[in-house]
Protein backbone atom coordinates (compact mmCIF):
# COMPACT_ATOMS: atom_id res chain seq x y z
CA UNK A 1 0.00 0.00 0.00
CA UNK A 2 1.48 3.36 -1.03
CA UNK A 3 0.45 6.81 -2.24
CA UNK A 4 -1.34 7.55 1.05
CA UNK A 5 -3.35 10.80 1.21
CA UNK A 6 -6.55 12.36 2.52
CA UNK A 7 -9.56 13.47 0.46
CA UNK A 8 -10.59 16.01 3.12
CA UNK A 9 -7.21 17.08 4.56
CA UNK A 10 -8.65 20.24 6.21
CA UNK A 11 -10.31 18.05 8.84
CA UNK A 12 -6.89 16.91 10.07
CA UNK A 13 -6.91 20.08 12.19
CA UNK A 14 -9.17 18.13 14.53
CA UNK A 15 -6.10 16.16 15.61
CA UNK A 16 -5.00 19.22 17.57
CA UNK A 17 -7.54 18.12 20.19
CA UNK A 18 -5.44 15.03 20.93
CA UNK A 19 -2.54 16.74 22.77
CA UNK A 20 -5.11 18.79 24.72
CA UNK A 21 -6.74 15.56 25.88
CA UNK A 22 -3.33 14.17 26.88
CA UNK A 23 -2.67 17.30 28.98
CA UNK A 24 -6.13 16.98 30.54
CA UNK A 25 -5.43 13.36 31.44
CA UNK A 26 -2.08 14.25 33.04
CA UNK A 27 -3.77 17.04 34.99
CA UNK A 28 -6.40 14.62 36.29
CA UNK A 29 -3.70 12.15 37.35
CA UNK A 30 -1.87 14.88 39.27
CA UNK A 31 -5.11 16.01 40.90
CA UNK A 32 -5.88 12.42 41.91
CA UNK A 33 -2.42 12.09 43.41
CA UNK A 34 -2.94 15.19 45.56
CA UNK A 35 -6.22 13.76 46.78
CA UNK A 36 -4.50 10.51 47.68
CA UNK A 37 -1.84 12.37 49.71
CA UNK A 38 -4.59 13.91 51.81
CA UNK A 39 -5.56 10.47 53.03
CA UNK A 40 -4.42 9.43 56.53
CA UNK A 41 -2.22 6.67 55.23
CA UNK A 42 -0.77 6.19 51.77
CA UNK A 43 -0.34 2.51 52.61
CA UNK A 44 -4.09 2.15 52.88
CA UNK A 45 -4.49 3.72 49.42
CA UNK A 46 -1.91 1.42 47.85
CA UNK A 47 -3.47 -1.61 49.48
CA UNK A 48 -6.93 -0.54 48.25
CA UNK A 49 -5.66 -0.11 44.72
CA UNK A 50 -3.94 -3.48 44.78
CA UNK A 51 -0.50 -4.47 43.63
CA UNK A 52 0.36 -4.45 39.92
CA UNK A 53 -2.58 -2.23 38.98
CA UNK A 54 -0.60 1.00 38.52
CA UNK A 55 0.11 0.35 34.85
CA UNK A 56 -3.35 -1.06 34.20
CA UNK A 57 -5.13 2.20 34.91
CA UNK A 58 -3.32 3.81 31.97
CA UNK A 59 -4.19 1.13 29.41
CA UNK A 60 -7.92 1.92 28.83
CA UNK A 61 -7.30 5.68 28.43
CA UNK A 62 -4.46 5.02 25.99
CA UNK A 63 -6.65 2.68 23.95
CA UNK A 64 -9.43 5.24 23.99
CA UNK A 65 -6.99 7.93 22.82
CA UNK A 66 -5.81 5.68 19.97
CA UNK A 67 -9.47 5.06 19.05
CA UNK A 68 -10.10 8.80 18.95
CA UNK A 69 -7.07 9.39 16.70
CA UNK A 70 -8.22 6.66 14.31
CA UNK A 71 -11.76 8.09 14.15
CA UNK A 72 -10.48 11.62 13.57
CA UNK A 73 -8.30 10.35 10.73
CA UNK A 74 -11.38 8.60 9.30
CA UNK A 75 -13.25 11.92 9.16
CA UNK A 76 -10.54 13.22 6.78
CA UNK A 77 -11.36 10.35 4.38
CA UNK A 78 -7.98 8.60 3.99
CA UNK A 79 -7.17 7.02 0.64
CA UNK A 80 -4.29 4.91 -0.63
CA UNK A 81 -3.09 3.38 -3.88
CA UNK A 82 -3.55 -0.33 -3.40
CA UNK A 83 -3.44 -3.38 -5.67
CA UNK A 84 -6.90 -4.79 -6.32
CA UNK A 85 -8.00 -7.78 -8.41
CA UNK A 86 -9.88 -6.87 -11.56
CA UNK A 87 -13.52 -7.86 -11.36
CA UNK A 88 -13.95 -8.18 -15.13
CA UNK A 89 -11.13 -8.68 -17.61
CA UNK A 90 -10.69 -9.82 -21.18
CA UNK A 91 -7.32 -10.87 -22.57
CA UNK A 92 -6.75 -11.38 -26.29
CA UNK A 93 -3.80 -13.56 -27.27
CA UNK A 94 -2.69 -12.38 -30.73
CA UNK A 95 -0.22 -15.01 -31.89
CA UNK A 96 1.98 -15.16 -34.97
CA UNK A 97 1.49 -18.32 -37.05
CA UNK A 98 3.72 -17.33 -39.96
CA UNK A 99 6.06 -19.92 -41.47
CA UNK A 100 9.04 -18.59 -39.52
CA UNK A 101 7.48 -19.93 -36.33
CA UNK A 102 8.70 -23.40 -37.34
CA UNK A 103 12.31 -22.33 -36.60
CA UNK A 104 13.95 -24.55 -33.97
CA UNK A 105 16.15 -21.95 -32.28
CA UNK A 106 13.59 -22.07 -29.47
CA UNK A 107 13.10 -25.72 -28.54
CA UNK A 108 11.31 -27.73 -29.77
CA UNK A 109 10.38 -24.91 -32.17
CA UNK A 110 8.99 -21.39 -31.84
CA UNK A 111 5.37 -22.34 -32.46
CA UNK A 112 5.25 -25.24 -30.01
CA UNK A 113 7.07 -23.21 -27.36
CA UNK A 114 4.57 -20.38 -27.83
CA UNK A 115 1.63 -22.79 -27.64
CA UNK A 116 2.91 -24.46 -24.48
CA UNK A 117 3.63 -21.14 -22.75
CA UNK A 118 0.24 -19.74 -23.71
CA UNK A 119 -1.59 -22.81 -22.39
CA UNK A 120 0.30 -22.63 -19.10
CA UNK A 121 -0.53 -18.93 -18.89
CA UNK A 122 -4.28 -19.32 -19.35
CA UNK A 123 -4.33 -22.23 -16.91
CA UNK A 124 -3.05 -19.93 -14.15
CA UNK A 125 -5.48 -17.07 -14.82
CA UNK A 126 -8.45 -16.51 -12.50
CA UNK A 127 -11.55 -18.29 -13.79
CA UNK A 128 -13.50 -15.05 -14.29
CA UNK A 129 -10.97 -13.74 -16.84
CA UNK A 130 -12.22 -14.15 -20.42
CA UNK A 131 -9.59 -15.19 -22.97
CA UNK A 132 -9.82 -14.86 -26.74
CA UNK A 133 -7.32 -16.02 -29.38
CA UNK A 134 -6.43 -14.28 -32.64
CA UNK A 135 -3.93 -15.86 -35.05
CA UNK A 136 -2.20 -13.86 -37.75
CA UNK A 137 0.13 -14.53 -40.66
CA UNK A 138 -0.68 -12.94 -44.05
CA UNK A 139 -4.16 -12.24 -42.65
CA UNK A 140 -5.72 -12.50 -39.21
CA UNK A 141 -8.52 -14.67 -37.87
CA UNK A 142 -10.39 -15.08 -34.60
CA UNK A 143 -9.82 -18.72 -33.69
CA UNK A 144 -11.56 -18.37 -30.33
CA UNK A 145 -13.89 -15.56 -29.23
CA UNK A 146 -13.41 -14.42 -25.61
CA UNK A 147 -14.59 -17.12 -23.20
CA UNK A 148 -14.05 -18.36 -19.66
CA UNK A 149 -13.77 -21.95 -20.94
CA UNK A 150 -10.10 -22.86 -20.67
CA UNK A 151 -10.71 -26.09 -22.61
CA UNK A 152 -12.00 -24.15 -25.63
CA UNK A 153 -9.02 -21.78 -25.58
CA UNK A 154 -6.51 -24.65 -25.36
CA UNK A 155 -8.24 -26.44 -28.24
CA UNK A 156 -8.06 -23.26 -30.34
CA UNK A 157 -4.33 -22.86 -29.67
CA UNK A 158 -3.73 -26.49 -30.62
CA UNK A 159 -5.43 -25.89 -34.00
CA UNK A 160 -2.82 -23.37 -35.21
CA UNK A 161 -1.73 -23.88 -38.82
CA UNK A 162 1.37 -22.19 -40.24
CA UNK A 163 0.83 -19.75 -43.13
CA UNK A 164 2.86 -17.31 -45.20
CA UNK A 165 3.29 -13.61 -44.39
CA UNK A 166 3.43 -11.60 -41.17
CA UNK A 167 0.67 -9.03 -40.72
CA UNK A 168 1.30 -7.74 -37.21
CA UNK A 169 -1.02 -4.79 -37.71
CA UNK A 170 -3.82 -7.14 -38.73
CA UNK A 171 -3.45 -9.06 -35.50
CA UNK A 172 -3.79 -5.87 -33.46
CA UNK A 173 -6.76 -4.50 -35.41
CA UNK A 174 -8.70 -7.77 -35.28
CA UNK A 175 -7.98 -8.06 -31.56
CA UNK A 176 -9.48 -4.58 -31.08
CA UNK A 177 -12.53 -5.55 -33.12
CA UNK A 178 -12.92 -8.61 -30.88
CA UNK A 179 -12.78 -6.48 -27.74
CA UNK A 180 -15.15 -3.86 -29.18
CA UNK A 181 -17.52 -5.80 -31.45
CA UNK A 182 -19.83 -2.78 -31.84
CA UNK A 183 -17.10 -0.31 -32.79
CA UNK A 184 -17.60 -0.80 -36.57
CA UNK A 185 -13.89 -1.31 -37.21
CA UNK A 186 -13.18 -1.93 -40.91
CA UNK A 187 -11.72 -5.43 -41.21
CA UNK A 188 -11.52 -5.71 -45.02
CA UNK A 189 -7.71 -5.31 -44.99
CA UNK A 190 -7.29 -7.54 -41.96
CA UNK A 191 -9.10 -10.77 -42.70
CA UNK A 192 -8.50 -10.77 -46.44
CA UNK A 193 -12.23 -11.03 -47.08
CA UNK A 194 -13.91 -8.36 -49.17
CA UNK A 195 -17.11 -6.89 -47.74
CA UNK A 196 -20.41 -7.72 -49.37
CA UNK A 197 -21.65 -5.16 -51.93
CA UNK A 198 -23.32 -2.29 -50.10
CA UNK A 199 -21.95 -3.34 -46.72
CA UNK A 200 -19.68 -0.32 -46.43
CA UNK A 201 -22.59 2.01 -47.21
CA UNK A 202 -24.67 0.48 -44.43
CA UNK A 203 -21.81 0.37 -41.96
CA UNK A 204 -21.66 3.23 -39.47
CA UNK A 205 -18.29 4.95 -39.13
CA UNK A 206 -16.21 4.39 -36.04
CA UNK A 207 -16.58 7.71 -34.23
CA UNK A 208 -15.23 6.61 -30.86
CA UNK A 209 -13.64 9.56 -29.06
CA UNK A 210 -9.96 8.95 -28.22
CA UNK A 211 -9.19 8.30 -24.56
CA UNK A 212 -6.00 8.36 -22.52
CA UNK A 213 -3.63 5.60 -23.75
CA UNK A 214 -3.55 2.66 -21.36
CA UNK A 215 -6.65 3.83 -19.47
CA UNK A 216 -8.94 0.94 -20.46
CA UNK A 217 -8.54 -1.66 -17.71
CA UNK A 218 -11.19 -4.15 -18.79
CA UNK A 219 -9.18 -5.68 -21.62
CA UNK A 220 -5.62 -6.07 -22.90
CA UNK A 221 -3.84 -7.60 -25.87
CA UNK A 222 -0.77 -9.84 -25.72
CA UNK A 223 0.89 -9.91 -29.12
CA UNK A 224 3.54 -12.55 -29.82
CA UNK A 225 5.59 -12.58 -32.99
CA UNK A 226 9.02 -13.67 -34.21
CA UNK A 227 9.51 -11.56 -37.31
CA UNK A 228 8.96 -8.35 -39.23
CA UNK A 229 5.73 -7.13 -40.76
CA UNK A 230 5.54 -8.13 -44.42
CA UNK A 231 1.92 -7.28 -45.23
CA UNK A 232 -1.28 -5.82 -43.84
CA UNK A 233 -1.88 -2.52 -42.00
CA UNK A 234 1.07 -0.66 -40.57
CA UNK A 235 1.90 -1.92 -37.08
CA UNK A 236 2.31 1.55 -35.56
CA UNK A 237 -0.98 2.76 -37.07
CA UNK A 238 -2.70 -0.26 -35.53
CA UNK A 239 -1.02 0.53 -32.21
CA UNK A 240 -2.41 4.08 -32.37
CA UNK A 241 -5.89 2.63 -32.84
CA UNK A 242 -5.40 0.64 -29.65
CA UNK A 243 -3.98 3.67 -27.84
CA UNK A 244 -7.00 5.78 -28.84
CA UNK A 245 -9.23 3.20 -27.17
CA UNK A 246 -7.04 2.98 -24.07
CA UNK A 247 -6.15 -0.68 -24.71
CA UNK A 248 -2.65 -1.81 -23.79
CA UNK A 249 -0.79 -4.03 -26.27
CA UNK A 250 1.92 -6.05 -24.53
CA UNK A 251 4.37 -7.29 -27.14
CA UNK A 252 6.49 -10.42 -26.89
CA UNK A 253 9.36 -11.10 -29.28
CA UNK A 254 10.42 -14.72 -29.63
CA UNK A 255 13.45 -16.14 -31.44
CA UNK A 256 16.98 -14.97 -32.13
CA UNK A 257 17.68 -11.27 -32.47
CA UNK A 258 20.27 -11.90 -35.16
CA UNK A 259 17.78 -13.64 -37.45
CA UNK A 260 17.70 -17.04 -39.09
CA UNK A 261 17.21 -18.46 -42.58
CA UNK A 262 14.27 -20.85 -42.75
CA UNK A 263 12.61 -22.89 -45.46
CA UNK A 264 8.89 -23.49 -45.88
CA UNK A 265 6.98 -25.23 -48.72
CA UNK A 266 9.80 -24.93 -51.20
CA UNK A 267 10.90 -21.37 -50.39
CA UNK A 268 13.46 -19.93 -48.01
CA UNK A 269 13.97 -16.55 -46.42
CA UNK A 270 15.86 -14.87 -43.61
CA UNK A 271 13.69 -13.71 -40.72
CA UNK A 272 14.73 -11.20 -38.10
CA UNK A 273 12.94 -10.02 -35.01
CA UNK A 274 11.86 -6.38 -35.38
CA UNK A 275 12.32 -5.37 -31.76
CA UNK A 276 12.17 -1.64 -32.46
CA UNK A 277 8.65 -1.86 -33.87
CA UNK A 278 7.45 -4.10 -31.05
CA UNK A 279 8.89 -1.69 -28.48
CA UNK A 280 7.15 1.23 -30.23
CA UNK A 281 3.83 -0.63 -30.30
CA UNK A 282 4.03 -1.33 -26.58
CA UNK A 283 5.18 2.21 -25.78
CA UNK A 284 2.38 3.83 -27.79
CA UNK A 285 -0.21 1.91 -25.79
CA UNK A 286 1.50 2.40 -22.38
CA UNK A 287 2.36 -1.30 -22.19
CA UNK A 288 5.68 -3.20 -22.15
CA UNK A 289 7.85 -5.19 -24.53
CA UNK A 290 9.34 -8.55 -23.53
CA UNK A 291 12.02 -10.58 -25.29
CA UNK A 292 11.93 -14.37 -25.04
CA UNK A 293 15.01 -16.04 -26.45
CA UNK A 294 14.19 -19.47 -25.03
CA UNK A 295 11.12 -21.49 -24.10
CA UNK A 296 11.90 -20.91 -20.41
CA UNK A 297 12.13 -17.15 -21.02
CA UNK A 298 8.75 -17.26 -22.71
CA UNK A 299 7.15 -18.99 -19.72
CA UNK A 300 8.59 -16.36 -17.39
CA UNK A 301 7.22 -13.60 -19.63
CA UNK A 302 3.72 -15.04 -19.45
CA UNK A 303 4.00 -15.46 -15.69
CA UNK A 304 4.95 -11.81 -15.36
CA UNK A 305 2.08 -10.76 -17.62
CA UNK A 306 -0.38 -12.79 -15.57
CA UNK A 307 0.32 -10.75 -12.44
CA UNK A 308 0.10 -7.48 -14.39
CA UNK A 309 -3.14 -8.20 -16.19
CA UNK A 310 -5.27 -9.63 -13.38
CA UNK A 311 -4.72 -6.83 -10.87
CA UNK A 312 -4.56 -3.07 -10.95
CA UNK A 313 -3.26 -0.32 -8.71
CA UNK A 314 -6.03 2.10 -7.88
CA UNK A 315 -6.55 4.90 -5.38
CA UNK A 316 -9.16 3.59 -2.97
CA UNK A 317 -10.80 5.29 -0.01
CA UNK A 318 -10.06 3.37 3.19
CA UNK A 319 -12.18 5.39 5.62
CA UNK A 320 -13.99 2.25 6.74
CA UNK A 321 -10.67 0.68 7.78
CA UNK A 322 -9.84 3.57 10.11
CA UNK A 323 -13.40 3.79 11.42
CA UNK A 324 -13.46 0.06 12.15
CA UNK A 325 -10.09 0.25 13.90
CA UNK A 326 -11.31 3.16 16.01
CA UNK A 327 -14.46 1.31 17.01
CA UNK A 328 -12.48 -1.81 17.94
CA UNK A 329 -10.06 0.17 20.10
CA UNK A 330 -12.93 1.96 21.87
CA UNK A 331 -14.64 -1.35 22.64
CA UNK A 332 -11.35 -2.79 23.93
CA UNK A 333 -10.83 0.24 26.18
CA UNK A 334 -14.31 -0.04 27.67
CA UNK A 335 -14.05 -3.82 28.13
CA UNK A 336 -10.70 -3.63 29.97
CA UNK A 337 -11.95 -0.81 32.18
CA UNK A 338 -15.02 -2.82 33.17
CA UNK A 339 -12.95 -5.97 33.75
CA UNK A 340 -10.28 -4.33 35.88
CA UNK A 341 -12.08 -1.43 37.59
CA UNK A 342 -15.82 -2.15 37.19
CA UNK A 343 -16.34 1.14 35.33
CA UNK A 344 -16.26 2.46 31.77
CA UNK A 345 -13.01 4.48 31.63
Amino acid sequence: MNGFNFLWPDLLWLLLAVPLLVLLYLWLLRRRKRTAVAWASLGIVKEAMGRGTAWRRHVPPLLFLAALVSLLLATARPAAVITLPLVEQTIILAMDVSGSMRAADVEPNRLVAAQNAAKTFIGELPRQVRVGVVSFAGTAAVVQPPTTSREDVVAAIDRFQLQRGTAIGSGIVLSLATIFPDANIDLSQVTGQRPMPGALDEKKPDNAAPVEPGSYNSAAIILLTDGQRTTGPDSIDAARMAADRGVKVYTVGIGTKEGETIGFEGWSMRVRLDEETLKNVASATRAEYFYAGTAEDLKKVYQSLGSRLTAQKKETEITALFAGLGAALAVAAAALSLLWFNRVL
